[in-house]
């Protein structure tokens, strides 16, 4: 039986240092996320980091905890939820960080009889401390307790043309009332050498403003490459201005080289240099979480308005939208019956 095992990020259980701590531990510990030998990540993490941190990250989720839980799982739920309503095959949902397992996850889909599992990375872009990270953990849980089930990976679906319309269409309701004189799709950063690693050829990725444009294997699993290819497929698809569209890439620590150029750089500098008008756009998430709500969409507007910008408008992530439960919904389709995966 066919089943579908969804994996997004996860979140802490409550927005205090108590929960905060043993969710940054897990997070901060994993070998693609701070890919440092490990007697270096844990000096680093449960030396330093794990002794300030999670009382400042607990501040920065109750600034957008709600109601209901941590933004990230209540939309994530909601969109499963919705998912289950458009197809035939049970739906599973799990985190690879926190208390809602993928192993939990795996275990209620062999409740259910699936033998067939369609992996699906809630990520559109293939980075290792993201996209890598989950689809190793599921295939450690079924190599260790789930032996049955043979597992198929949905591929990174950063240029797929119903996620790009599925995109583009929520930026489009998004804009709508907002005169904006430039619009800005920020990414989640990563370190330069995370590029570097995930280069099967040792020798494409320069990170030098051309090795994105000239065609390469690397580019499977280049995220710099396929962030931009995203950008340019919703200019396309809006028609957007070229001199109205930037990209950047947010969150950072310090030491090694992130991606560049940084948002919050990029904030200071729009604003400068005559943008009063600015719409945020955060597509290396299809959920708003911490990191969009808090830092992009206060922070962010903090910034950006301190440096002389007048207007601010973050647009939300697709979330539980219709259009992107029925592009998800399709994609089962076709996995389900056909045995193709969209590209």
């Amino acid at each position: 039986m066919k089943g579908v095992l969804l994996v997004n990020l996860g979140s802490p259980d409550s927005p205090t240092p108590k929960d905060v701590k043993p969710y940054l531990d897990e997070f901060l510990m994993d070998e693609r996320v701070i890919d440092a030998p490990k007697w270096l990540r844990a000096l680093l993490v449960r030396g330093i980091i794990l002794r300030t941190r999670p009382k400042k990250s607990a501040k920065a989720y109750t600034k957008i905890w709600w109601e209901e839980g941590s933004p990230l799982i209540v939309l994530s739920k909601r969109f499963a939820k919705k998912l289950r309503t458009r197809t035939q095959i049970p739906v599973a949902l799990g985190m690879r960080y926190g208390s809602m397992s993928i192993r939990k996850a795996l275990q209620e889909l062999r409740y259910k009889g699936v033998d067939e599992v369609l992996l699906v990375p809630l990520y559109p872009h293939y980075a290792m401390s993201s996209y890598e990270t989950v689809v190793v953990k599921v295939l450690e849980e079924q190599q260790k307790d789930f032996p049955e089930m043979d597992i198929t990976t949905l591929p990174a679906f950063y240029k797929n043309s119903d996620y790009i319309r599925a995109l583009s269409e929520s930026i489009k309701e998004g804009l709508k009332g907002f005169e904006y004189d430039h619009i800005l799709f920020s990414y989640h950063g990563i370190p330069e050498r995370h590029i570097r690693k995930n280069d099967p050829t040792r020798y494409h990725c320069k990170i030098n403003g051309s090795c994105c444009q000239i065609n390469s294997v690397a580019h499977n699993t280049c995220y710099r490459h396929q962030v931009y290819d995203t950008t340019e497929m919703v200019k396309a698809y809006l028609d957007l201005s070229e001199d109205k569209v930037s990209t950047s890439f947010q969150s950072r620590l310090a030491g090694d080289p992130w991606l560049k150029p940084y948002t919050d750089f990029e904030f200071e500098r729009l604003a400068k240099e005559g943008v009063k008008r600015l719409a945020v756009i955060t597509p290396a998430f299809v959920s708003d979480c911490l990191e969009t709500l808090e830092e992009i969409a206060m922070e962010g507007k903090a910034q950006f308005k301190e440096a002389g910008g007048e207007d601010y408008k973050h647009i939300p992530c697709l979330n539980d939208s219709d259009a992107w439960v029925n592009t998800m919904a399709g994609w089962i389709d076709q996995w389900e019956t056909e045995e193709i995966l969209p590209a």
